[in-house]
């Protein structure tokens, strides 16, 4: 398998679809595949992208870091620090200040770095199936990968830390429960549901989403006073574009709105 083949990567329709390909490996992680998936993220800010599906091949969604990818006499010269700041570091933090939604498509194990992948996304949605885990414990590491930041704001701090400190895998339903996931469907609907929202995210408003997605990544770390004023500010760029017009027109003249993206 070439470096290209371990990332697919299709657009049509404003749908990006970038599938970890891997299955093998059950689509675990090594240098090459987080530098194709950050590469290809940055691609989708200039690109005609509207909306963003993460998956991945075969039976997993993405099982974490390829541990085999390095031999064990090796692990030891391995600057982990450097490679967390030059790889996955920086396409956590594409994925999130990418100003078009990710939506997350889990149908299997999400676990590792790869439960870290989905934590970066905008939407999960996850079958039956699907099953997520901070293992990072079990070999003796601590989470990367963000969920430090991530997972105690979904579940709070104590949740947060039995999951990390027990490494203990829980189910789609468990992660509904805990807000972890946005749905949980049989897996013969999930790419019905995945794809339904994929196309309605497509055909919202591209500067309104970018906006929501900015405020709320903003607002994670700051107080309501510096949230308003994100809000009185960047309203402006939504209230001056092509596409308020066109739903106010829509509106008044009852019928569905063609937003343009600009």
């Amino acid at each position: 398998m070439t470096a290209s083949d371990k990332l697919l990567v299709t657009l049509e329709d404003g749908i990006k679809r970038i599938t970890f390909n891997r299955p093998d490996r059950r689509n675990s992680v090594d240098s090459e595949t987080v530098a194709l998936l950050h590469d290809a993220i940055e691609r989708s800010a200039t690109d005609e992208t509207r909306v963003i599906v993460l998956s991945g091949a075969g039976e997993a969604f993405c099982a974490g870091a390829d541990l085999q990818a390095t031999g064990a006499q090796d692990i030891k010269r391995i600057d982990v620090t450097a490679s967390l700041r030059s790889h996955t570091n920086p396409t956590i933090l594409a994925m999130r200040r990418l100003p078009k939604p990710i939506i997350a498509r889990i149908h299997g194990p999400a676990v590792g770095v790869g439960c870290n992948y989905a934590l970066a996304c905008d939407i999960l949605i996850a079958s039956e199936q699907a099953k997520f885990g901070q293992v990072f414990i079990k070999i003796g590491l601590m989470p990367d990968g963000g969920s430090t930041y991530t997972l105690p704001r979904i579940v709070g701090y104590a949740k947060a830390f039995e999951l990390m400190a027990t490494g203990d895998i829980i189910g789609a339903g468990d992660a509904l429960a805990l807000a972890i996931v946005n749905r949980v469907v049989p897996l013969d609907d999930l790419d019905n549901t995945v794809n339904e929202m994929a196309r309605r995210l497509a055909a919202a408003p591209a500067i309104a989403l970018a906006k929501i997605k900015e405020g709320l990544v903003h607002g994670q770390g700051s107080d309501l006073a510096s949230a308003l004023e994100f809000e009185a500010v960047n309203q402006a760029a939504c209230f001056h574009s092509d596409d308020f017009l066109e739903g106010v027109n829509a509106f008044l003249e009852k019928r569905k709105p063609a937003f343009q993206g600009k």
